[in-house]
C-alpha cells in the first residue's frame, strides 16, 4: 500500500482512472479539489472547519454544507446555539452542552470497563478526547480571555504533530492520568467557563484579547467562547462516533 506524507507535494495532481478504494487521508488538505464521474458508494468525510466562513461543499451541483448542518443541529440538541452572541444565549448554549456531556458521560460509565481507553482507527480515546478538551479551555478561556501566564492543566492533551510551534509540551504530563483523575480537571474547567459566561456583559463580548495561536491576530472575547463551543461539539461528535463503533463491536 502507498503511503504519502508531509513532504510529499500533491498539489495540482490529476488522477485518472485511478483506483483509490479504501484509501484514507487525514489531516488533508483536499481544498479545491475537483471530483468528476466518480464512484462514491460509502465515502466518508469528516471535516471539522467546514462551517467556517463561506464555504462550499457542492456534490452533483448542490451545496451540502447548510444540510449538514441542519442535520447536525437534529441530531445533537442545542448545538445550533453555539453561535450565540448575547450573555443570556451564551449562558443558554453552555447549560445545554454540559447536558449532552453529562448524557454521555452516563452512557460510558454504563459500558465495559476499559472503553475509555480505546481508539478507533488510530483516533483519540474517550479520555484522551476530554483531556484535549481541558486544553482547548485553557487555551481559549485561561490564556486567551484571562491571560493567565500558566494557563494549562498538565493533563491537558495535545496533538504534538499538529502543534502549534512554540507550544511547550513540557508543562503536559509525560504518564497518562486515571480516569478519575481526568473527570476531575474537566469539571474544573467546565466550571470555570460556566463561571465566566455567567459574569460577561455585551462590552467585555465585544471586548479584544491577542489570539492565543498568534498574540499579533485579534480575537474578541466572543470569538474566543465561540471557538471554545465549536471544540466541544466538534469533540462529542467525535466521541459519540467512536463510541457507536465500540458498542457495535461488542455486539457483533
Amino acid at each position: 500500500m502507498a503511503t504519502f506524507g508531509s513532504t510529499d507535494d500533491l498539489h495540482g495532481a490529476e488522477f485518472v482512472d485511478t483506483d483509490l478504494r479504501g484509501a484514507r487521508f487525514v489531516g488533508a488538505d483536499i481544498s479545491g479539489v475537483v471530483m468528476r464521474g466518480v464512484q462514491a458508494e460509502g465515502v466518508e468525510i469528516d471535516a471539522p472547519w467546514l462551517f467556517d466562513g463561506e464555504n462550499v461543499l457542492l456534490v452533483n451541483g448542490v451545496d451540502v454544507v447548510p444540510l449538514v448542518d441542519a442535520e447536525l443541529n437534529r441530531r445533537f440538541p442545542g448545538r445550533a446555539d453555539r453561535r450565540a452572541t448575547d450573555p443570556e444565549g451564551l449562558a443558554t448554549a453552555w447549560d445545554r452542552l454540559e447536558h449532552t456531556w453529562a448524557a454521555t458521560l452516563a452512557r460510558v460509565d454504563t459500558m465495559p470497563s476499559g472503553t475509555v481507553d480505546v481508539s478507533v482507527a488510530g483516533e483519540w480515546s474517550f479520555a484522551q478526547t476530554l483531556r484535549h478538551l481541558v486544553l482547548a479551555t485553557d487555551t481559549w478561556l485561561r490564556k486567551a480571555i484571562l491571560g493567565e501566564e500558566q494557563p494549562y492543566h498538565p493533563y491537558g492533551l495535545i496533538d504534538v504533530a499538529t502543534a502549534d510551534d512554540g507550544f511547550d509540551v513540557t508543562v503536559l504530563a509525560q504518564d497518562a492520568p486515571s480516569y478519575g483523575e481526568v473527570l476531575e480537571a474537566r469539571a474544573g474547567r467546565v466550571a470555570m467557563v460556566r463561571d465566566v459566561i455567567a459574569g460577561v456583559t455585551p462590552e467585555l463580548l465585544a471586548s479584544s484579547r491577542p489570539n492565543p495561536h498568534d498574540p499579533a491576530h485579534p480575537e474578541t472575547v466572543l470569538s474566543c467562547l465561540h471557538t471554545l463551543l465549536e471544540e466541544e461539539w466538534e469533540h462529542h461528535r467525535y466521541a459519540v462516533r467512536d463510541l457507536d463503533v465500540i458498542e457495535g463491536s461488542e455486539g457483533a
